[in-house]
């Protein structure tokens, strides 16, 4: 226990960050019972009304609660980032390990593969996918997870190409050791740091990403309460006549994002012995 309150101490906007995550997880494993009303249910006596006692967050225009359909959208908010980082981290593990372990041919093959991926924009590789696949929360999570895959794919490269130069895994190789077992004995365990930091990172740049589709009208379909597809539509249609249909799924998701690049920042920090501690440490 002191030594938990000692990396509070140490990291403080990371301890914030991991409070915020923790928030958000307990709200989207408890929605039923905290979410006051249903969130799909249409009432028009109830349209377009201000935050009051009865509705704290307002209602929107077809006289759903706001509060509710917030609520509701941290799971969808969760569910996307954990699919979407979940697929990308497996991808980007592979091709890293496979190129980072064995180099030569493979290396060259996968990364101009990943060089010819990343020469375009991230957000224009997201829309192709989308355009392609269609809307549906499974295809937006599989568009998110791929277009992450080769950025993470290098980090994870970059890690294994260090690893595999050190004298334990060259002397597992001498003693008869197989690549698979050198890749799950050696390889694995010591890229888990890097792979830690990349998976918290992605949670939030996930969430903004979808957002970002939602908004352009390429994300989870209505009326699935998703934070991006509350800002869009209807949420930028009556930005002057009720602002709090777009500005507290906003606050959300800006809170969701911070919360996950400040734990993931802490956690690059703590995790990594050349800024553990030195004159670059940040949070």
């Amino acid at each position: 226990m002191s030594s938990v309150f000692r990396v509070m101490r140490a990291k403080p906007l990371g301890a914030l960050g991991g409070l915020l995550i923790i928030v958000l997880v307990a709200t989207a494993l408890l929605a039923p019972v905290l979410a006051p009303y249903d969130p799909l249910k249409i009432k028009s006596t109830d349209r377009l009304k201000a935050p009051s006692l009865n509705h704290p967050l307002g209602t929107d225009d077809f006289g759903r609660d706001i509060l509710s359909r917030v609520i509701y959208g941290a799971r969808i908010s969760m569910l996307l980032g954990l699919g979407a980082v979940a697929i990308s981290t497996l991808l980007a593990a592979i091709i890293g390990i496979l190129s980072g372990y064995y180099g030569g041919r493979i290396d060259t093959v996968l990364q101009r593969c990943i060089d010819t991926l990343m020469a375009f924009p991230g957000f224009v590789v997201l829309l192709t996918i989308m355009a392609m696949l269609g809307q549906g929360l499974g295809n937006v999570i599989l568009a998110l997870g791929i277009g992450a895959t080769a950025g993470n794919a290098r980090i994870i490269r970059s890690a294994v190409l260090a690893i595999r130069e050190n004298q334990y895994v060259e002397v597992a190789r001498a003693t008869g050791c197989q690549d698979w077992q050198i890749i799950a004995r050696h390889i694995l365990p010591n890229i888990a740091a890097p792979i830690m930091v990349v998976v918290t990172l992605g949670l939030g740049v996930a969430i903004l990403a979808e957002s970002s589709l939602s908004f352009l009208g390429f994300g989870v379909p209505p009326p699935t309460p998703s934070w991006g597809a509350m800002l869009s539509g209807s949420g930028r249609t009556y930005m002057l006549q009720a602002p709090w249909m777009a500005v507290f799924p906003g606050i959300a998701i800006s809170l969701a994002v911070f919360g996950f690049n400040m734990l993931g920042d802490a956690l690059r920090d703590l995790l990594d012995p050349k800024l553990r501690g030195g004159p670059q440490g940040r949070v």
